[in-house]
């Protein structure tokens, strides 16, 4: 084991400082496993870490481990949502992986079981699994449960939805006020098919996490006992010397994304997906999405693809596995890879589907494609991200005036004030990686949106991000951004603009010389931004390469 791979006086000086906090010296000389833990009391997708804590070191004491527990940032974004904080959110992955990395190579621990569930968290803790390539494992805290309100089936996202039908006089204060009450009855992930839940699940297909553990409740006995047994699970790997990079193949990351095109995953799978890739040296770029896209069919939707459906139907169904083995049984997905729990093929023996109205056969899908597009065009280069299974079909092609604003929230007012209007292409931009910088995601506006009964009808394209919670035509992730001199830098007011996504394009009907002309003398609009922010601002790559430091 590496912690005692050191001079006799290192190992005696780092011991004297263990007797300090009460660990026994036979302790010491167990392999030393890191419990990476992003509990606070701001995030409910983390809050119920706490009651498993002692059973996860207890799962390792027993299985002859040292289990040492270490604190890890753990950013909800819905905290943050329509704030200027929400900025932080995305930086915030490259934080994770770098206080993991500083924490665990730091004290050179033998292991790590990382605990988690939210958007930013999980693909931090993914980076930091690839980089450190030391025996790792991580613990989803599974799902929450929806809300419900008058009959109908609630969650976070109605929040949004319902004060804009609030302000515009759709809806009652006291409506509104019980949606904001009732949408999050119990701690866990938000129970849609949103970043988080797509994240946990990328973990488990990928091969980091135990089977089941993505689509588990939180809190529930099923939980409990999944916590002891990763666990154990951690030191059998670290005593095997498991290592990611030895076992997690470029065709696990093709698989991921296959799930993710059959369920309409969150389109914040481009930009994550591509930055944990590249910590074990694997290129992952937006033309991989839309190839695998065209191949895989949509066979199971819940909210926001789905008015009713949410993760308790998609676990009561079978959950994960189970959308793996129907691709698996129509010869689309690639079972010899590996993972923490040994062959996918191993897995999915004797896997049943429980529900085949929530989780299609691929004989009868729900569309013929998979849920994410990337267009290009003039406005897009480098290609733009739409999750087209949350788009009505008659909108899939999309013509009209643009409405251009400098941030959602100058979008989000004149929204409130009617301003926009059935037909617009609203443009919101200097949102991206630099130009806001932080990449805050525009949930707030495309709910409002929704709220005012519009997502049919009017069109967002952006280059900040979205919640996984997103319905509607918002197409995001342009790249380049604005602030980069991409091409959205200079829109104008009543510029037409045509989106196609059947045949992946979208362009501003305006000549070539036309916008070279309008990028005389152009600089980018600058936002204010101080410490950490100004660094990722700095460091920051394409969103199209993942919007990483690193």
């Amino acid at each position: 084991m590496r912690s005692q791979s050191f001079s006799e006086e290192a190992i005696d000086h780092r011991n004297a400082l263990f007797f300090a906090m009460g660990v026994e010296e036979e302790m010491m000389y167990k392999p030393q496993i890191a419990i990476v833990n992003a509990w606070n009391e701001l995030n409910p997708g983390h809050y119920h870490f706490k009651l498993v804590i002692d059973d996860i070191k207890e799962a390792i004491r027993d299985a002859g481990g040292f289990p040492i527990e270490v604190p890890v940032t753990g950013i909800c974004d819905g905290i943050c949502s329509n704030t200027a904080g929400d900025r932080y959110t995305l930086p915030s992955r490259d934080l994770v992986s770098s206080e993991i990395e500083s924490q665990v190579e730091g004290n050179m621990l033998d292991g790590m079981i990382m605990l988690g569930s939210c958007d930013k968290v999980v693909p931090g803790m993914m980076m930091a699994a690839n980089r450190l390539n030391i025996p790792s494992l991580i613990f989803t805290g599974g799902y929450m449960q929806p809300g419900h309100y008058k009959d109908k089936m609630i969650t976070l996202t109605h929040t949004k939805q319902a004060y804009a039908a609030y302000i515009g006089g759709l809806m009652s204060k006291e409506d509104y006020k019980g949606i904001v009450r009732n949408a999050c009855p119990t701690t866990g992930a938000c129970p849609f098919m949103g970043t988080a839940n797509t994240m946990c699940a990328f973990a488990e297909v990928l091969g980091l996490s135990l089977p089941g553990n993505a689509n588990v409740a939180a809190c529930s006995d099923e939980w409990r006992q999944m916590a002891k047994e990763a666990g154990k699970k951690i030191v059998e790997l670290t005593i095997a010397d498991w290592k990611p990079r030895d076992h997690i193949t470029r065709e696990n990351y093709i698989n991921a994304i296959k799930y993710i095109m059959a369920i309409g995953g969150s389109t914040n799978s481009v930009l994550h997906m591509p930055a944990v890739a590249k910590q074990a040296g694997i290129d992952i770029e937006y033309d991989l999405f839309d190839q695998l896209s065209n191949q895989i069919p949509l066979i199971s939707t819940i909210y926001p693809s789905h008015p009713t459906y949410s993760m308790p139907d998609f676990d009561r169904a079978g959950g994960i596995l189970t959308v793996l083995k129907e691709l698996d049984k129509a010869g689309l997905i690639d079972t010899s890879t590996e993972g923490v729990c040994g062959k996918l093929s191993d897995l999915l023996e004797g896997v049943e589907n429980h529900d085949p109205d929530v989780i299609h056969p691929v004989s009868n899908p729900i569309a013929e494609k998979g849920g994410i597009a990337v267009l290009r065009g003039n406005i897009a280069s480098e290609g733009a991200i739409v999750k087209f299974s949350a788009v009505k079909e008659h909108a899939l092609k999309f013509r009209g005036p643009a409405k251009v604003y400098e941030s959602e929230m100058e979008g989000w007012q004149a929204l409130l004030n009617d301003e926009i209007v059935a037909g617009d292409v609203v443009v919101i931009r200097y949102e991206g990686p630099k130009g806001s910088p932080g990449m805050p995601h525009l949930e707030t506006f495309m709910a409002a949106v929704c709220g005012k009964k519009l997502d049919e009808d009017v069109a967002l394209i952006t280059d900040g991000r979205f919640s996984g919670a997103t319905r509607g035509l918002a197409i995001g992730y342009l790249s380049p951004e604005a602030y980069s001199g991409g091409n959205l830098a200079i829109i104008k007011n009543g510029d037409m603009i045509s989106i196609d996504i059947p045949n992946r394009t979208m362009n501003v009907e305006i000549s070539d010389e036309e916008i070279a002309r309008r990028f005389e003398g152009w600089k980018p609009l600058e936002k204010d931004s101080m410490g950490w922010l100004s660094l990722y601002k700095k460091m920051c790559s394409p969103t199209h390469k993942g919007a990483t430091i690193y």
